[in-house]
């Protein structure tokens, strides 16, 4: 019977404060996993974490001091979810450098740089783990497909897929026990997808954020939107041995959308 369960495990999730990764967290807590939450705020309470770290992914020396923080009080680390992340719904020919670049290098950068600095944390912990350890990153439908106005967000979660394969590729050469699977949700109701919403409206594309809900639940097959929860389910499922046969892929959770 497959085993869905996480107990010993210590799972670290960046963009923890709100939306997927909150939902995350108290998901991967039920599971029975150790939660070391982290986000940009100074302090904040996320359901599930058994701790919370301020964590600029931005920022290598950040990465590597959190990492060290787990390995002395938990001597090992199990998953690491990459959730943390920005949007910017502009047209390409509005879109500054610096504003590029900033969500580059949170979208993109900061998987990087949480990838390198708990490889081998990971290696350790997975030879110890049936299914190996894992890296769970969170690309979007926007990886896989264009949407106008949004072109910097879908190349970042693009360039997160194919980083996630080439994650999963190097291990397996290496014979490292790290697993790496992206996620790729479609339309969440989420505090972000009424963000980019509200910049649709204002560029007269839709009337309203409601009228933005009713045109995306028209695009997936099964006629409404995601729940967080929904993707945190996926999340708890590719970061337990019951997937300890997945690596190199994705996870699409996005009711259809994609599919027709």
């Amino acid at each position: 019977m497959a085993n869905f369960r996480l107990d010993g495990a210590v799972v670290l999730v960046t963009g923890a404060a709100r939306g997927i990764g909150a939902a995350t967290c108290a998901a991967l807590a039920e599971a029975g996993a150790t939660v070391v939450a982290t986000d940009m705020h100074e302090d904040a309470r996320v359901p599930g974490a058994a701790e919370y770290h301020r964590l600029d992914v931005t920022s290598p020396a950040q990465w590597a001091a959190t990492i060290t923080a787990i390995e002395v009080r938990y001597g090992r680390l199990d998953v690491l979810v990459n959730n943390a992340g920005l949007q910017l719904t502009t047209s390409i020919a509005d879109t500054s450098d610096e504003a590029w670049r900033q969500l580059m290098a949170v979208n993109v950068d900061g998987v990087f740089y949480g990838t390198r600095a708990a490889t081998d944390l990971l290696a350790r912990s997975g030879e110890r783990r049936a299914g190996g350890s894992c890296i769970i990153n969170l690309s979007s439908i926007g990886g896989l497909q264009g949407a106008a106005f949004l072109a910097a967000y879908c190349t970042s979660k693009g360039a997160v897929k194919l980083f996630t394969k080439s994650c999963a590729a190097e291990f397996g050469a290496l014979s490292l026990p790290i697993r790496a699977n992206s996620v790729c949700p479609g339309g969440i109701q989420t505090e972000m997808l009424d963000e980019i919403l509200e910049h649709y409206v204002t560029s007269g594309a839709f009337t309203s954020v409601e009228d933005g809900h009713r045109t995306i639940e028209g695009g997936h097959l099964l006629k409404r939107l995601g729940k967080a929860e929904e993707v945190a389910a996926g999340i708890v499922y590719l970061a337990s041995p019951a997937s300890s046969f997945m690596t190199g892929t994705e996870l699409v959770i996005d009711g259809g959308m994609t599919a027709a």
